[in-house]
């Protein structure tokens, strides 16, 4: 009975997903809205890419093994057209294709668009969804299929935005893609058991030759390839590359809670465990344990915590569970960093939702909540500072802090081009739904805001990590230890430290970096004042501009602290200023170095801005009494944002929706303060 059930509501998803398209979704795709492959040679035929000057692309650094670090960039959070989304959008580059990209070949877009790094990357992740892994393995099977399989695969092989749609629909429980009144989605969680999917939402699990059994196995065996094809290309000294996925919940409006699951050492799980296995991320991570053991190890990666309706910092779960001290620490145990920039946004904080700082209005497009509102909007728990807060809460309440994460960024293609950043090389994010450069700008249909390219993309961000050298090892570690960051796109060089072994001296010192690190805590570190210590620790912070890019304007420092009676407050000082400036004792801001840029070439006007910055600064508000944190927060100069480029490609003026230049910027990972008892 409940076969047939089963089988009868694919049917009837198959139906509406065939007839939607035919009667709805080639018009949608192909013509009212022009995003097809097939019309994007006449779309790119309206660009003129000879209109923007680009650097030319240099040759990867090796870098000798060095005891106090190098940095390492690279991009945790990439789509190929494994993802069944980036294959609906029309991308067809492979996992392959990517780690290719990664060294520095040229690959052209769905759009038709050139598209190359500026520099090889040194380490990187491809992370398609795992609950693609199995979905299409057999389509090429023809033999093998019966009709609705074959309608399946063709359905989901053929790129058509719509198809995405129906199906985010259905994982959430109805047709209209309204959310199921059921604790979980309907359709896409009805077991716990991790031996085998549910498969409402799979083309080819409930007939044909092997069923739910099959689909398992191919979807293990689409797993083993990633890994076999993550060892192939990994090349210590030159490209590092992790065997990852991504695990990818689905909430209503698009809403994000999805992890990057990241591994290293050997003897990896011969399962990916995917949302179709588990519905929650405690489950995810005591499944992770369960079958990734020693010499295996994993942590996870969260992203996009800005539209996660603001579950991420909550102390619930997104399916209304609660955590317990137990799943607290798993958390904190396997979750070391965050990744708090990337294509759909900044993360750090929002304008107006428990921050007053005039930079979190950068890369923010939610509007603060209303009363009631649940989804489609800013949630103070959907942001770093927030929950680097909440975490000095915690710490009280449970002895540990489940919210002392790193920051790092990436870029959530799903062009298969990880680290292509640069705002003059952005070809959009999402296949050729978002290339060539018209595509960018035009209104698809009515969306709020938070859902247009042109309003709320970004050309992404990446990821930097210090190690002692280009390896899984080394940087898999830096990653745990937290001594990581995250920049904007440009490969900004930042050291951040803390600790009483050094003082203001040591920006006159050449030998800094060994100073600070052997008297004190690199970023990601954890400071404990000593009885007799009621001074405030030395702030070093060392920040070098990207020469592709654009100078350095000024240098921040966050602070987030917690009071006797356990109420967070957070402040920033400005610390170092550009072209000579100071900081002004009132507002604690440097005043502004009157850096601008030619908006209709993007070439920097005048010679402001600096090389590098240094700082080194105490807190005049030290309490050693106090659980805190610190991280910094370095401004380039004004840049041209990537719509100005396209609109230059595209002999046009500056779309006025969006601003027509960006202050690209660089967050370290918080240094923390353990108070006194």
């Amino acid at each position: 009975m409940i076969k047939k059930i089963l089988v009868g509501s694919l049917v009837l998803i198959l139906v509406a997903l065939a007839v939607g398209w035919l009667t709805v979704g080639r018009s949608l795709y192909a013509i009212r809205n022009a995003t097809s492959i097939q019309t994007a040679p006449a779309d790119y035929d309206l660009q003129d890419d000879s209109r923007v000057q680009i650097p030319a692309p240099q040759p990867q650094v090796a870098l000798p093994r060095n005891p106090f670090k190098n940095v390492y960039w690279g991009d945790l959070h990439v789509h190929t057209e494994a993802s069944f989304d980036a294959t609906l959008f029309g991308t067809t580059l492979t996992v392959e294709d990517a780690y290719r990209f990664a060294k520095g070949e040229q690959m052209r877009s769905a759009g038709g668009e050139l598209m190359q790094l500026s520099r090889p990357l040194d380490f990187v992740a491809i992370t398609d969804h795992a609950e693609s892994f199995g979905t299409t393995t057999r389509c090429d099977d023809d033999d093998g299929l019966s009709f609705i399989e074959k309608l399946n695969c063709w359905m989901m092989t053929t790129p058509n935005p719509l198809t995405f749609m129906l199906i985010r629909a259905r994982a959430l429980g109805g047709d209209d893609g309204q959310e199921s009144d059921k604790t979980l989605p309907a359709g896409v969680y009805q077991n716990k058991s991790r031996n085998h999917p549910t498969t409402s939402n799979l083309p080819i699990c409930t007939r044909g030759q092997g069923g739910v059994a099959r689909c398992y196995r191919d979807s293990n065996s689409d797993w083993a390839r990633y890994i076999e094809l993550a060892d192939r290309h990994n090349e210590p000294g030159v490209l590092t590359t992790f065997a990852a996925y991504e695990y990818s919940p689905v909430l209503p409006e698009a809403g994000k809670h999805h992890r990057n699951v990241i591994f290293n050492g050997d003897d990896l799980p011969d399962h990916a465990i995917s949302f179709l296995n588990v519905g929650s991320a405690i489950e995810l991570w005591r499944g992770l344990e369960e079958d990734c053991v020693a010499p295996c190890d994993f942590l996870t990666i969260p992203h996009n915590m800005n539209k996660g309706w603001g579950l991420f910092y909550s102390r619930h779960t997104w399916d209304g569970g609660t955590y317990d001290e137990q799943a607290w620490r798993l958390r904190k145990r396997r979750e070391p960093l965050a990744e708090m920039y990337q294509v759909k946004g900044s993360s750090e904080c929002a304008l107006g939702v428990g921050a007053t700082d005039e930079e979190c209005a950068f890369s923010q497009i939610l509007q603060p909540c209303e009363p009631g509102q649940t989804t489609g909007c800013a949630f103070q728990t959907s942001f770093i500072r927030q929950g680097l807060k909440i975490g000095l809460q915690m710490d009280r309440e449970l002895g540990f802090n489940p919210f002392a994460f790193g920051l790092i960024a990436a870029t959530d293609t799903h062009n298969a081009a990880p680290g292509d950043v640069e705002e003059w090389d952005f070809t959009g994010k999402a296949g050729a739904m978002t290339s060539p450069a018209i595509r960018r700008f035009r209104q698809v249909r009515k969306l709020k805001p938070y859902q247009t390219p042109l309003q709320f993309h970004t050309s992404g961000g990446i990821a930097a990590v210090w190690a002692q050298e280009n390896s899984r090892d080394a940087i898999f570690e830096g990653m745990k230890r937290r001594e990581a960051y995250a920049t904007s796109g440009p490969r900004i060089t930042l050291r951040f430290f803390a600790g009483w072994g050094f003082d203001e001296s040591i920006v006159d010192d050449h030998g800094a970096i060994a100073t600070a690190t052997l008297g004190g805590v690199p970023m990601g570190g954890v400071l404990y004042p000593e009885d007799d210590w009621n001074d405030s620790p030395t702030f070093f912070a060392w920040v070098g501009a990207d020469l592709m890019s654009a100078p350095l304007q000024r240098v921040q420092v966050v602070k987030g602290w917690i009071d006797a009676d356990g109420s967070t407050h957070e402040k920033v000082w400005d610390v170092a200023c550009s072209d000579g400036l100071e900081v002004d004792p009132t507002t604690q801001r440097c005043p502004d170095n009157g850096a601008s840029v030619d908006l209709t070439t993007c070439q920097t006007l005048g010679d402001k801005g600096a090389g590098e910055l240094i700082a080194a600064w105490k807190d005049p508000e030290f309490d050693p009494d106090q659980g805190a944190f610190y991280y910094v927060r370095a401004l380039q100069n004004p840049t041209c944002r990537w719509s100005t480029y396209d609109a230059i490609r595209l002999g046009m003026p500056p779309d006025p929706r969006v601003p027509a230049s960006i202050r690209e910027r660089v967050w370290s990972s918080p240094i923390w303060i353990d108070p006194r008892g």
